[in-house]
């Protein structure tokens, strides 16, 4: 008796739980399996500022003026790219921008490059290396998405000394493929992702005054490099 009672229990456990299993919401192994081999998340260097005259900042002539240029240098506790080991790429300079402010107000300047620059794949986070010097600025990261749409996002506060690593988060686009920040199209598998605009620096009106100082190193994403490595080597460029 006591053994039937025994297998009803099992039986009752086993379909109550290939119940759960068909239940919507619920993974199970196969699904995060598929899901996991969909990705591919790898670190990439975007630029190292090693370039004279790549990088330009810009201000309002009512405001102040603008330098930028090369300095030697690199913050300490910056750690090389895994795949870059051995590969003897230069990482030498820093960018310096020093800002002279004409009067004190909300004052901002931008730093960009003479150029977009495309980040290969998905990318789901942007970091650069910022010596603020200090000051209660504001940086931003300035992109622009799969559709020529420009956004900015918050980085930070620029109130501490030495080097500090800024890291932001894209924002995966929602699910109607327009909204956002879109980085992929499912008409277009041969170009996707986002550009890096610059970056532009909200100046604190009661320190935007005298001359204010700004260094940028190594600028990083995290990306989803999957789609890259899987594209359709037989398919046509749209660029004509």
């Amino acid at each position: 008796m006591k053994k039937l009672i025994v297998a009803a229990l099992i039986l009752c456990i086993g379909g109550f739980v290939y119940a759960q299993q068909g239940i919507v919401g619920i993974p199970n192994a196969q699904s995060l399996g598929i899901d996991s081999a969909q990705q591919m998340i790898k670190e990439v260097s975007v630029d190292k500022f090693e370039h004279d005259g790549f990088w330009r900042s810009t201000m309002s002539s009512d405001e102040g003026y603008t330098t930028s240029r090369l300095f030697a240098g690199a913050p300490a506790g910056k750690v090389p790219i895994l795949d870059e080991e051995g590969m003897n790429i230069p990482d030498l300079y820093v960018l310096g921008t020093r800002v002279d402010f004409l009067r004190r107000g909300h004052s901002t300047f931008t730093i960009y490059p003479t150029r977009p620059i495309p980040i290969e794949g998905i990318t789901k986070t942007v970091s650069v290396w910022v010596a603020g010097r200090n000051f209660n600025h504001e940086i931003y990261l300035l992109i622009q998405d799969f559709f020529g749409r420009n956004y900015e996002f918050y980085m930070g506060r620029l109130n501490f000394m030495g080097w500090q690593r800024l890291t932001v988060a894209i924002p995966p686009a929602p699910e109607d493929g327009s909204s956002g920040v879109v980085q992929r199209n499912y008409h277009y598998q041969n170009n996707f992702g986002i550009k890096i605009l610059g970056f532009r620096i909200n100046c604190d009106p009661l320190e935007a005054i005298g001359s204010y100082y700004i260094y940028l190193d190594d600028l990083r994403a995290e990306t989803d490099l999957f789609s890259e490595h899987h594209r359709d080597p037989d398919d046509m460029v749209d660029g004509w």
